[in-house]
């Protein structure tokens, strides 16, 4: 029997959707009978990762938000990238001292020496996961927007626990709707959208370290509410009355 390709196997996907399903007995796992996962490093050394596809694509959904005065967490990337010559000053907040990136250092779930309405928009990606007190670190948000600002936000939810960085611990993944109960209560009345992204193949994907380039673009831009890699959300601060 000739071996099957990661590709091959994952792309049953689309067979099964037609109803065309293996029997049991006769999946062939190929590549992917192992208890370890293709990449480890979330396939940064295959390519671009699969939820860094879906992050970016919603960064650039919603580049006009990302304008004034920005706040990005640990680098300035997608300020930089989607924000351009909208942006008249960027800030990035780091936890520790001595970041080399840091214009801010601050704990979100106890900083109340950061100026309240300050930032026009909040570029907040894939951090929410390690802070265990989520009510007070989106309250921090919300407290630090200018009213009318935006937070762009993205969470994970199908992934692989982060073991990445010593003493910085992982609490959460997350639905689209424990998302929207958060956001609601952070930002009362406040226009909220929430949108999740990815599939069944492209979930495997991920949690396998595959890349993004591994797959088709329709495979990858298939949501399906089952199975979300990446909930991302947009919430405004009400102005002031």
């Amino acid at each position: 029997m000739l071996p099957v390709s990661v590709g091959d196997l994952l792309r049953s996907y689309g067979r099964q959707k037609r109803g065309l399903r293996p029997k049991v007995g006769f999946v062939r796992f190929g590549s992917l009978r192992r208890v370890m996962p293709v990449s480890s490093v979330w396939g940064y050394d295959r390519g671009k990762p699969v939820d860094r596809y879906y992050i970016e694509s919603f960064r650039e959904q919603h580049a006009s938000d990302i304008r004034g005065r920005v706040l990005e967490l640990q680098d300035n990337t997608y300020t930089t990238k989607f924000g351009g010559s909208r942006v008249t000053r960027s800030d990035v907040l780091c936890v520790k001292d001595g970041e080399p990136n840091a214009t801010i250092v601050a704990d979100l779930t106890s900083a109340p020496h950061l100026p309240s309405d300050t930032f026009d928009c909040i570029i907040f990606t894939q951090a929410l996961q390690f802070m265990y007190d989520l009510h007070a670190a989106l309250s921090t948000l919300h407290r630090i927007l200018k009213p009318s600002g935006v937070i762009l936000a993205t969470v994970p939810g199908i992934t692989p626990v982060d073991r990445g960085d010593p003493g910085v611990d992982q609490y959460w993944s997350f639905t689209p709707e424990a998302v929207g109960r958060l956001f609601k209560e952070a930002f009362p009345g406040s226009p909220l959208s929430i949108e999740f992204y990815g599939n069944v193949l492209s979930s495997i994907s991920f949690l396998e370290g595959l890349a993004c380039n591994e797959l088709r673009r329709d495979e990858l831009d298939r949501n399906d509410p089952r199975y979300p890699v990446v909930i991302a959300i947009r919430a405004q601060k009400l102005p002031q009355a």
